[in-house]
C-alpha cells in the first residue's frame, strides 16, 4: 500500500448540520461546511454510516448495507426541482437548532417526500429527471429492488419487524414476490425514488468535495441489522433458524464503555455460505461504498479476525464467546477484485490480540489512536503520541463513541487532569479542547482528525452517543454561524505548522 499523505480533517455526520427543516441535510449548510473545511486547511471530512436509519436512529441498525439515509434528503433542492412548494416548507414542525427530534420529523419529511413523489409521477415521463431515475433503478437492481419492497412490505404490515410479518411475507416464494412487486408497485417506487434523489445529491457534494481537495471517509459497520432488507433478502448468509430467528447475535464483552459488554443483537454472518459464493455480497458491498466514498472506516474490525458470539435471548453481552472469522480470506478476495491499495481504515479498538493486529498490518490497514483513551490513567499507553510506532495510522481526540473532550475531561481524576495539561500544554482548563487537536495534529499519524464538538470546544451536552443506551443519542447539530472566519484561520495556521496543508 502507499503511503498515506499527512491529512487532517473533522468528523462530523451530516445530520449535524444547520438546517431550518429539523435535521441537517445535504443541501446549502453542507456546501458551507465544505467550504468552511477547504478554508480551515483540511482535506478530510469523516462521517458516520449514510444508511437508511431504523430502530433508535442509529446509523449503526439500518433498513440496509446499500440504502442512503432519506432524513438527509434536502427539501429545498426538492423545491428547485419543482415537486414542493414554499408553503409546505413553511410548515415544518421542528424550531430546536441544536437538536434533532426524530419522533417529529420523520412524518414530517416523509408527508412532504410523498408530496414530492405524487408530483415526480405526474409530470411527462419522459423528462430528464424521469430518465436518470429509470437509469438509476437498472443500475442498483442488485440492491435496490429488494430493499424498496422490503420497506413497502414493513409499510403494508405497520412498521413491524419482518420477523412478525405473515409467513408468506417473512419467507416469500420468487413467484410471491413477484406479485407483491406488482400489487405495491407505487409504494415500492416511492422508495426507489427517495434513493434516487438521495444519491444523486449526495454524489453532487462529494464531488464539490473532491473539486476541492477534500476526501470522504465514510464509516461501514461490520454487521447489519436483523430488521433489514439484507437479512430478509438473504437469510442463507446469516446464522439463523427455520424460522429466521437469529441462532446467535453480535456484541462485545466488558470493556471501556460497558462492565457487562454491548448487546448489539445484530445477525451474524454464515462464512461458509459467503465463502462458497466467494463473498460476493463483501465485494459487492465494499465496491459500492467506493463508488460513494473516498476512504471506509470499517467499524469493529476485530471482528472479522474473531467475533463474539452471544446466544439469542441473552439479556448482556457477558455469555459470549469469541469465535474464529475468515478475515484473511475475505479481504484477500476484496484485494483480488478491486485492487491491492484499499482505501479502508481499521477500527481496531476494544479488546485488539496479536491476531487481529496481524490481520490488519497484514494488508496495511491503518489502525485507530484515540487520545482521551491515553490519559484515563498517569500510565503509559499505547494511545499516547509518543508511542506511535508508525504513521499508518488514524490519531482522534475522540470518536463518535466518546464524550466530547470538555465533557471527558471533566469527569478525570485530578492526577489525570493534570496529565492531560502538562502533555498537551494547555494553560486554562477550557483550553484542553484545542491543546488535544493540537496535540493529535502534531503527532506522527498520517491522519489527524478531531469532532467538530471538540473545534467548538462544546461539552457534554454536544455528546453525539453514549453506547449501550439506546435512545436520546445521534441528536447534536451545531448552529448557524459558529464556523466563523477566524476560527477557520486559526484551524489553518495550526494545520500549516504541523505539515498537514498542501495545495
Amino acid at each position: 500500500m502507499n503511503r498515506l499523505k499527512r491529512m487532517s480533517g473533522i468528523l462530523l455526520h451530516p445530520t449535524s448540520l444547520p438546517s431550518p427543516y429539523g435535521i441537517g441535510d445535504l443541501g446549502e449548510e453542507a456546501y458551507s461546511f465544505v467550504d468552511f473545511l477547504q478554508e480551515s486547511g483540511q482535506h478530510l471530512w469523516q462521517i458516520l454510516p449514510l444508511t437508511h436509519t431504523g430502530f433508535g436512529d442509529s446509523p449503526y441498525q439500518s433498513f440496509s448495507a446499500f440504502a442512503g439515509q432519506p432524513l438527509l434528503i434536502s427539501p429545498a433542492h426538492l423545491k428547485e426541482l419543482g415537486l414542493l412548494k414554499d408553503a409546505e416548507l413553511n410548515e415544518c414542525p421542528v424550531s430546536d437548532e441544536e437538536h434533532i427530534d426524530y419522533g417529529v420529523i420523520i412524518p414530517w419529511k416523509h408527508l412532504i417526500f410523498r408530496l414530492a413523489h405524487t408530483r415526480f409521477l405526474a409530470a411527462a415521463r419522459e423528462t430528464e429527471l424521469a430518465r436518470n431515475f429509470h437509469n438509476f433503478c437498472r443500475e442498483q437492481d442488485f440492491w435496490l429492488t429488494d430493499y424498496a419492497l422490503f420497506m413497502a412490505c414493513k409499510d403494508k404490515n405497520n412498521g413491524k419487524s419482518w420477523l412478525e410479518w405473515e409467513e408468506e411475507y417473512r419467507n416469500p416464494t420468487p413467484q410471491f414476490k413477484e406479485q407483491l412487486l406488482k400489487d405495491l408497485s407505487e409504494e415500492v417506487g416511492y422508495y426507489q425514488f427517495l434513493q434516487f434523489i438521495f444519491f444523486t445529491e449526495w454524489k453532487k457534494l462529494k464531488s464539490y468535495a473532491n473539486e476541492r481537495g477534500i476526501q470522504i471517509i465514510g464509516d461501514i459497520p461490520i454487521f447489519v441489522s436483523m430488521d433489514s432488507a439484507d437479512v430478509w433478502a438473504g437469510k442463507h448468509l446469516f446464522q439463523l433458524d427455520s424460522k429466521g430467528y437469529p441462532l446467535s447475535v453480535a456484541g462485545v464483552p466488558p470493556d471501556y464503555f460497558s462492565e457487562t459488554g454491548q448487546l448489539w443483537g445484530n445477525p451474524l454472518y454464515q462464512w461458509d455460505a459467503h465463502r462458497q459464493d466467494g463473498f460476493s455480497w463483501w465485494i459487492t458491498r465494499i465496491k459500492s461504498q467506493l463508488e460513494n466514498l473516498d476512504i471506509l472506516r470499517i467499524d469493529h474490525f476485530r471482528g472479522f479476525e474473531a467475533y463474539w458470539s452471544v446466544p439469542y435471548g441473552e439479556e448482556t453481552a457477558i455469555k459470549g464467546q469469541w469465535i474464529k472469522a475468515p478475515g484473511m480470506e475475505l479481504f484477500s478476495a476484496v484485494q483480488k477484485e478491486l485492487g491491492e491499495n484499499l482505501p479502508i481504515i481499521a477500527e481496531d479498538l476494544g479488546v485488539i490480540t496479536e491476531e487481529v493486529n496481524a490481520l490488519r498490518e497484514h494488508f496495511c490497514f491503518p489502525g485507530m489512536k484515540v487520545l482521551q483513551f491515553g490519559f484515563d490513567s498517569t500510565q503509559e499507553s499505547h494511545f499516547l503520541p509518543h508511542q506511535f510506532t508508525s504513521p499508518n495510522c488514524v490519531c482522534y481526540t475522540g470518536t463518535h463513541d466518546n464524550d466530547t473532550t470538555l465533557g471527558w475531561f471533566s469527569t478525570l481524576p485530578e492526577d489525570c487532569q493534570k496529565k492531560v495539561m502538562d502533555y498537551t500544554g494547555a494553560e486554562e482548563k477550557d483550553m484542553v479542547s484545542r491543546g488535544l487537536i493540537r496535540t493529535c495534529m502534531g503527532s506522527i499519524a498520517s491522519y489527524a482528525v478531531f469532532p467538530l464538538q471538540d473545534l467548538l470546544a462544546y461539552g457534554s451536552s454536544a455528546r453525539m452517543n453514549f453506547p449501550g443506551i439506546a435512545a436520546g443519542n445521534w441528536n447534536f447539530r451545531y448552529k448557524k454561524g459558529c464556523l466563523t472566519p477566524d476560527l477557520a484561520k486559526e484551524l489553518k495556521e495550526l494545520t500549516i505548522l504541523y505539515g498537514r496543508f498542501y495545495t
